[in-house]
């Protein structure tokens, strides 16, 4: 190959390069929340970005600088298009987060950063739960790791595990810092009941009363555990499996309410959880009647028979019941552009709710305002996320002749004195700009600003008398409208 023909060649690639990755960019995905130079962002705060097709996934970095990562150091998303930090965010914070993009190949290509400010911390932070194992579960595997939930604002964790109620003969209030697990370096005693403290701290001290949470240790050694088959090589779980979902909605009207498990077992418990390590037995088969939201626990176990007797390999699994009801729309705020408007549902209900615009089966997001909406009709939607409805409502309606006053009376009593545009209290897409008056011969005899008091019937300081009247609407963003009305005295 020539020299000539070696540069064409290459060129010709960079060029090519060049395009896809300016291609790529154009495609990259923008935060939905928190939006840019945001405050008072919660501490647990859940990031969104809307969605792009064609892609392997997403990157996000979060740092306290910019293209920072000491918070969350370019962690691999998937195809989802939401990331809760596991511990949080520090509070109080001028924080910066960057999205990736993941090709299917070549490198990932860096998008958008955005900062924003956390909420400050006044107050210590709440109490947490045990996740792993479950507070009262049986037949816990001796090697069992603690782990336990995210307190929103804690910034570490004292832990401590006793045999003993209150007690720390296992651990001794440990400092396991910004962390949700525990990994021990030896064995539970087997057939025991191990008590276990877990204590959020932050700057401001730790919460008073939180709960110590139990569990009970199997009394043969691996016996529950899974392992696998010999002659199938598949796995084999002593213990049922339980599918049930973390949180179950129920509709305020649909109580008494009946959930059901389709997980295989010799047999079920249904427990509600009181204050402390109480629960209260409601059923012993697949379904419970539900009275009302709380925290409930589903055990289900199977019965096997080993050297030592008659044992129940058991699992369990805590969930909460929530009560949702259908959302009211209490307004909605348009902000006017000149190509375009953004759009605010306040809604308000005693459920969780999701957002969507102009069609009711979505796509529904968590934020109720959508920006670059172009102009036209629209409509709301707000769905309660537990399936007890959709509220829809309005967005916006566009001004016509109807909306202008057809008469006024200019008789000096105080009363309907001044023909004007009132804005009524429904959102309009357009915005008026100036009124023009004209008699019946298309003589022009008065201008009006929307915002001024109006024309009062007068012309060259004379009283004009009773006829019909015409008007012009110029506005900043559609055509003008023609209409009439009447002056009487």
């Amino acid at each position: 190959m020539n020299l000539k023909k070696w540069f064409r060649c290459t060129n010709s690639l960079v060029m090519l390069f060049m395009y896809a990755l300016v291609v790529a960019q154009n495609d990259c995905p923008e935060f939905t929340f928190p939006l840019n130079g945001d405050t008072d962002i919660a501490v647990n705060a859940t990031f969104t970005w809307a969605e792009v097709i064609g892609y392997n996934g997403y990157i996000l970095s979060i740092g306290t600088t910019p293209q920072g990562k000491d918070i969350l150091n370019a962690k691999p998303i998937g195809t989802d298009t939401f990331y809760t930090p596991p511990v949080g965010l520090p509070a109080n914070s001028l924080l910066y987060a960057t999205l990736s993009l993941v090709p299917y190949d070549g490198p990932p290509i860096g998008c958008q950063e955005i900062s924003f400010t956390t909420i400050p911390v006044t107050t210590p932070p709440g109490c947490s739960i045990l996740v792993t194992p479950d507070n009262n579960a049986a037949s816990v595997t001796i090697i069992t790791d603690i782990e336990w939930a995210y307190a929103p604002t804690a910034t570490g964790y004292i832990l401590s595990i006793g045999t003993e109620p209150n007690g720390s003969d296992i651990v001794n209030a440990l400092d396991m810092k910004n962390t949700l697990s525990y990994d021990p370096p030896n064995d539970f005693p087997q057939n025991a009941n191990i008590y276990v403290t877990v204590t959020p701290y932050n700057e401001h001290g730790a919460p008073t009363g939180c709960i110590e949470e139990v569990f009970t240790t199997s009394m043969d050694l691996y016996i529950c555990d899974p392992y696998i088959d010999d002659v199938t090589g598949t796995y084999i779980y002593p213990a049922p499996q339980i599918e049930l979902p973390n949180t179950v909605g129920i509709c305020s009207d649909e109580l008494p309410y009946r959930i059901m498990t389709n997980d295989l077992a010799d047999g079920f418990r249904w427990y509600k959880t009181n204050s402390g390590s109480e629960e209260t037995l409601l059923s012993q088969s697949r379904n419970v009647d539900i009275l009302g939201p709380g925290r409930y626990r589903l055990e289900a176990f199977n019965v096997i028979e080993t050297e030592n007797g008659t044992i129940e390999c058991t699992n369990s699994k805590l969930f909460d019941v929530v009560s949702s009801e259908p959302a009211t729309i209490i307004k909605i705020d348009v902000l006017n552009f000149t190509n375009s408007k953004d759009i605010t549902i306040v809604a308000t209900g005693g459920g969780q709710y999701e957002y969507a615009l102009d069609d009711s089966d979505g796509p529904y997001q968590d934020s109720p305002i959508f920006t670059g909406i172009p102009y036209g009709q629209h409509m709301a939607y707000v769905r309660d996320k537990n399936g007890c409805g959709i509220t829809q409502r309005t967005v916006d309606r566009d001004i016509d002749t109807k909306d202008f006053p057809s008469f006024f009376t200019p008789n000096g009593d105080g009363i309907n004195d001044f023909w004007q545009f009132i804005q009524p209290p429904e959102n309009f897409e357009s915005v008026i700009d100036l009124i023009f008056i004209y008699d019946r011969y298309g003589n022009f005899i008065h201008q009006i600003n929307p915002n001024g008091k109006g024309w009062d019937g007068h012309f060259n300081n004379s009283p004009l008398p009773e006829t019909d009247y015409w008007f012009k609407a110029t506005f900043i963003n559609r055509q003008d409208i023609l209409g009439h009305f009447s002056l009487k005295r």
